[in-house]
C-alpha cells in the first residue's frame, strides 16, 4: 500500500513538472537553444500566482497571467540573443539573474509567500468530490498536460510552428527560405518560458502551497533529465510530434517517481536530493551511449551466431 501511495505521489508531482519538461523540450530539442531562463521563470509563475490569489484574484486567471509573465521572461531572453547578439547560455543567465530581483519585488521582498486564499487545488477537489490530494492532482495534471499537448501539436503544425522547427534544424537554410529566424527564436522562447511559469504556478498551488524565490534552482537539470529519460525510453525517429510530447510527460513522471522511491530508502536523506539528482541526470545522459553499445554488442553476437551457423552448414 505504501508503495502505491509513493507511486501516486511521484506521479502527481511528475505531472506538474512535466509542463516544465515540455517547455524545456521546445528550446532544447526543437530550437537547439540552451535556455537557463527556466530557473527564473519557474519561481516567477509561482510568485505571480501566490500574490494574485492572496489579493483575491481567481486562481484560473492567476494561472493565465503567470503564463503571460513567463512569456515576457522568454521575450527578454530572445531579444538579448537576437538583437544584442548575446550567446544563448549567457542571455538566459542574464534574464535568470534579473528575474531573481523581479520575483523578490513581486513577493514584497519576502523569500516565501504562503497562499492563504482558496487555490485551484481546493476548487477542483470540491468540484470533483475527490478527497485524496494526490489523486486530485493526477486527474487535474492529466487534463492540463493533455490540453497543452493538443494545443502545441496543432500550433506546431501551422506555418509558424513549422518555421520554428526549421529554425532549430538549420538557421541558414531557414533564412534562405525567407524565414525570419530571429522572430521564430523569440516566439519559441516565449512559449517555452510561458509553460515553465505555468508549471511554477501549478506547483505553487497543488504541491508547495506557497511561492519560494529559490524554487527554480536546479529546475533546468530536472527538465533536461526528464527530456532525456522520455526520449531514450519512449521515443523513436518515426514517432509523431504529439507522441514525443507525451513521452516528455512520462519522462518527468519516471524522474519524480525515482526521486520519491529513493527518499523512502533509509540510507538516503532529504538533504541527499541534489546528489540523487546529479546521479539520475548523469545516468540519463549516459543512456543513449549505453543503448548504442548494447545494440552494437547484440549485432556482434548475431553476426558470430550467423558465421557459426554458416560454418556448421559447410562441415555438414
Amino acid at each position: 500500500m505504501s508503495i502505491l501511495l509513493t507511486f501516486l505521489s511521484g506521479t502527481a508531482e511528475g505531472l506538474w513538472w512535466a509542463i516544465l519538461t515540455i517547455g524545456v523540450y521546445i528550446t532544447y530539442r526543437l530550437l537547439d537553444f540552451a535556455d537557463l531562463t527556466v530557473e527564473g521563470s519557474l519561481p516567477l509563475g509561482a510568485a505571480v500566482t501566490a500574490v494574485m490569489i492572496n489579493a483575491g484574484v481567481n486562481p484560473i486567471l492567476a494561472v493565465l497571467i503567470s503564463f503571460l509573465a513567463g512569456c515576457a521572461a522568454g521575450f527578454s531572453t530572445g531579444i538579448l540573443n537576437t538583437l544584442c547578439k548575446i550567446p544563448p547560455i549567457l542571455a538566459g543567465i542574464l534574464t535568470m539573474i534579473a528575474l531573481y530581483s523581479v520575483n523578490l519585488r513581486i513577493m514584497s521582498d519576502k523569500a516565501t509567500v504562503t497562499i492563504t486564499s482558496e487555490t485551484l487545488k481546493e476548487q477542483t477537489m470540491n468540484l470533483l468530490k475527490i478527497s485524496n490530494v494526490n489523486l486530485n492532482s493526477v486527474v487535474i495534471g492529466v487534463i492540463f498536460c493533455a490540453v497543452i499537448i493538443a494545443v502545441l501539436y496543432l500550433f506546431f503544425g501551422t506555418e509558424i510552428g513549422a518555421a520554428i522547427r526549421a529554425t532549430g534544424q538549420n538557421k541558414n537554410m531557414s533564412r534562405a527560405l525567407g524565414i525570419n529566424t530571429n522572430v521564430m527564436t523569440v516566439i519559441a522562447l516565449m512559449i517555452s518560458n510561458g509553460l515553465v511559469a505555468l508549471s511554477g504556478s501549478l506547483i505553487a498551488q497543488f504541491d508547495y502551497g506557497s511561492a519560494i524565490v529559490t524554487m527554480g534552482q536546479g529546475s533546468i537539470v530536472i527538465g533536461l533529465a526528464s527530456v532525456i529519460i522520455g526520449e531514450v525510453i519512449f521515443c523513436h525517429k518515426d514517432h509523431n510530434f504529439a507522441y514525443k510530447l507525451s513521452a516528455m510527460v512520462f519522462g518527468a513522471i519516471i524522474y519524480r517517481c525515482i526521486i520519491a522511491f529513493a527518499l523512502r530508502i533509509n540510507i538516503f536523506k532529504a538533504t541527499d536530493l541534489k546528489i540523487m539528482t546529479a546521479v539520475i541526470v548523469a545516468f540519463a545522459l549516459s543512456l543513449p551511449v549505453i543503448k548504442e553499445k548494447l545494440a552494437i554488442r547484440k549485432m556482434k553476437i548475431a553476426h558470430i551466431k550467423e558465421n557459426a551457423a554458416q560454418e556448421g552448414k559447410k562441415h555438414a
